[in-house]
């Protein structure tokens, strides 16, 4: 029987439900996005109460966000030969099976490790089912409505961050840290309903082909120990043997797995991919942004917290009018697109990004909400306006054989981004914080009159209070070194925005030679 006869092909499909088929399809691709997304983010604003309901260190609580965001990348590269083995429906159902179990087991979870093991086995399934979202859509859409596809594709990609630290701050102060991990279960429930009706199954009858088995090993050596050499740097020191360690295996792995990625068969990563200027330019813009969507979505509810003793609640409110206003650019960004080339909309929606993070510079514990939430909503947009353009210019430049292995490889690219991001910009905070509360602490040595005028005024507010004269000047003295901490967190935190933005202007080189490529390509195609 041809394959366009196939009641659970593609074409089969548009024969039974017409038209309206593309985009029932791409709501149940997007199901699981929202899910996976909205998880990878809600759990920054439980953070403190998941700290002091296990005592856990700092150190350890990152895992919850980088272990996630490490799986979610390892496991992307799996989505391909999975779609091969079993068809898209399968892949669909397994992933969202697994996600399903990890949210309840991390959810029901009675300590860290049970909690850790959660979020890794999330992370997995979401990895499997980013690129599948998007490979579907570019199956199902011709190619001059793929950039609005693509609009709606990533409302659930940064949409669900943008508003999952306010729906988690909400469940947070009105019922317990659990309800984060349940609170994707209806999305990740009914994908698997919709996907039995509208998911295409295997394309081919043939045998499967052979799993790049120590490709995968390689990759995952790589992230595993140069991600917990990151996030442990600090606390066991640069130099100690441990993590030196970790680095040697970490660069050894990588090489050894472009070496063989070059040399198999069947490469995990078709590393010829980044052969073809207009994807590998693309697929540098989509590294910086992750590092800047998932940085900038752990900062800003850490900085509010911390700095202006934001609870969680409204920490997660500051980002709902950004979510909102995403809502309505992502559909106007993925007409533009269809319309006018991406590499100029990209440019502009990366600009508009930095802006934001180099307006954040300025917070301070004073800032008014609606203004921290305006520099938000100005970066959102940014975000909104890169996305759309971003994955069609991207896969625009591949033939339709290689777009399941180019989804695959620029979802990856993006995803590892994030997860460099957050422990890039977590290192960054920690070492200027120190670095600042040491050159403050140093200034304080008798000599400096400002120094002099607060312990002054401290001790006179505290004699008004009625304070014995011994405990006065020990009051003030923990009151400036509460004072100096402070300070020295918010300009570690302006560092780090400004780092986020100085990364942004960086990518419109790429952006550039993105577009110089692709009219070259269009020049020789006449």
């Amino acid at each position: 029987m041809a394959e366009a006869a196939r009641p659970d092909s593609i074409d089969g499909l548009f024969a039974r439900y017409g038209p309206a088929y593309r985009y029932w399809v791409t709501l149940t691709a997007m199901m699981g996005t929202i899910s996976t997304v909205l998880t990878a983010t809600i759990i920054n604003v439980a953070l403190p109460d998941i700290m002091g309901a296990f005592g856990m260190g700092q150190d350890t609580a990152q895992l919850l966000s980088t272990g996630f965001l490490a799986a979610m990348t390892g496991t992307m590269l799996l989505n391909a030969w999975l779609v091969d083995a079993v068809g898209q429906r399968a892949t669909y159902l397994i992933a969202m099976g697994v996600f399903s179990a990890a949210s309840i087991l991390g959810g029901l979870a009675t300590g860290e490790t049970l909690l850790i093991t959660a979020r890794l086995l999330q992370g997995a399934a979401a990895g499997i089912l980013q690129p599948l979202a998007m490979q579907v859509i570019f199956q199902v859409f011709p190619p001059e409505r793929r950039g609005s596809a693509m609009g709606v594709y990533g409302i659930g990609v940064v949409l669900a961050p943008a508003l999952g630290p306010t729906l988690g701050g909400l469940l947070v102060d009105s019922f317990s840290w659990r309800y984060v991990f349940f609170i994707a279960l209806p999305f990740s429930l009914l994908g698997p309903f919709l996907a039995l009706l509208f998911m295409p199954g295997r394309t081919h009858d043939g045998p499967i082909r052979r799993f790049d088995w120590l490709g995968f090993a390689l990759l995952t050596v790589f992230l595993v120990t140069l991600l917990d050499g990151l996030s442990s740097g600090q606390r066991e020191g640069w130099r100690s043997d441990a993590i030196l360690v970790e680095f040697s295996v970490a660069i050894v792995s990588v090489v050894a797995f472009v070496v063989w990625e070059f040399r198999t068969a069947t490469p995990l990563l078709n590393l010829g991919l980044f052969s073809r200027r207009v994807f590998s330019s693309a697929a540098v813009v989509a590294f910086i942004f992750g590092a800047g969507i998932y940085g900038s979505t752990y900062l800003i509810p850490l900085f509010v917290q911390t700095i202006q003793g934001y609870t969680p609640t409204r920490s997660g409110l500051l980002l709902m009018p950004a979510g909102f206003v995403l809502a309505l650019v992502f559909p106007l960004a993925g007409r533009a697109t269809d319309r006018t080339p991406p590499p100029l909309t990209m440019s502009l929606g990366l600009a508009l990004f930095a802006l934001s993070c180099f307006l954040m510079t300025a917070a301070d514990t004073d800032t008014p909400f609606w203004t921290f939430a305006g520099w938000i909503v100005v970066g959102r947009i940014g975000l909104g306006l890169v996305l759309p353009s971003l994955n069609a210019g991207a896969l625009a430049a591949l033939p339709q054989t290689l777009l399941g292995q180019g989804s695959g490889a620029i979802n990856f690219v993006r995803q590892l981004g994030g997860a460099f991001g957050v422990n890039g910009l977590s290192l960054l905070l920690s070492d200027s914080t120190q670095r600042y509360a040491q050159a403050f602490t140093a200034a304080q040595d008798g000599s400096h009159t400002g120094t002099t005028a607060f312990l002054q005024a401290s001790t006179s507010l505290l004699a008004q209070s009625g304070l014995a004269a011994p405990e006065r000047q020990a009051v003030a003295g923990r009151y400036l070194d509460q004072v100096i901490a402070v300070q020295s967190q918010m300009m570690g935190f302006r560092e780090s925005f400004l780092s986020v933005a100085l990364l942004f202007l960086a990518a419109l080189l790429p952006t550039l030679l993105m577009a110089g490529a692709a009219r070259r390509r269009a020049a020789a195609a006449r």
